[in-house]
C-alpha cells in the first residue's frame, strides 16, 4: 500500500474546511439552523393564529384548544437560542435567512426580547383557558413582544 501523499492531505484538508465559516459552524449548519429557526416562527404564528382568530371572533372560543395552542407558543418560544441564532446566519450570509446582524452584536438586546415573549406566552397560557376576555387581554401584550423584536432584529423579505 502506497502512503499518502502531502500534497493529496493538503487537498483533502482543504476539501473538508472550506465549507466552514470562520466561527466554526459548517454553512451546511448555518442553513440548517436558518431554516430551523424559521420552522420555529411558523409554529409560533400558526398558534397565535389559533389565539388571535378566537380574539377577533373570527372562530368559537375554546378553551381546550387555546390552551392547547399557548402551551405551543410557549415550547416554542422557550427553545434554547443557542441551537437556533448561530452567528454567520443572518440575512445574507444564508438564503432565506431574515435574522439580522443585530442578533449578535446586541445579545442582551436580543435576549431581552426573548425573554418577553416567552414571558408573555406563559401569561397566555393562563388567559387562555381562563376564558374569552382573558384570552383578548392577554393578546396586545403578546402582539406587542413580536412585534418589538421584529422591528430590531429581522430584516425585510428577501
Amino acid at each position: 500500500m502506497r502512503p499518502i501523499s502531502r500534497s493529496i492531505l493538503i487537498l483533502v484538508a482543504a476539501t473538508f474546511a472550506a465549507p466552514v465559516m470562520s466561527d466554526g459552524h459548517s454553512s451546511a449548519a448555518l442553513e440548517a439552523a436558518a431554516k430551523a429557526r424559521g420552522a420555529s416562527m411558523s409554529l409560533v404564528g400558526y398558534n397565535i393564529g389559533i389565539l388571535g382568530n378566537m380574539a377577533k371572533g373570527d372562530a368559537p372560543y375554546d378553551a381546550a384548544l387555546a390552551t392547547a395552542a399557548a402551551e405551543n407558543l410557549l415550547a416554542a418560544a422557550s427553545m434554547s437560542r443557542i441551537a437556533l441564532y448561530l452567528e454567520g446566519s443572518e440575512q445574507g450570509a444564508v438564503p432565506g435567512s431574515r435574522a439580522k446582524a443585530e442578533i449578535w452584536s446586541d445579545p442582551t438586546g436580543f435576549e431581552e426580547k426573548a425573554v418577553a415573549l416567552e414571558t408573555a406566552a406563559a401569561a397566555m397560557v393562563t388567559a387562555a383557558g381562563t376564558d374569552l376576555d382573558a384570552l383578548r387581554g392577554q393578546m396586545q401584550a403578546l402582539g406587542g413582544t413580536c412585534g418589538d423584536c421584529h422591528k430590531a432584529y429581522r430584516g425585510p423579505r428577501n
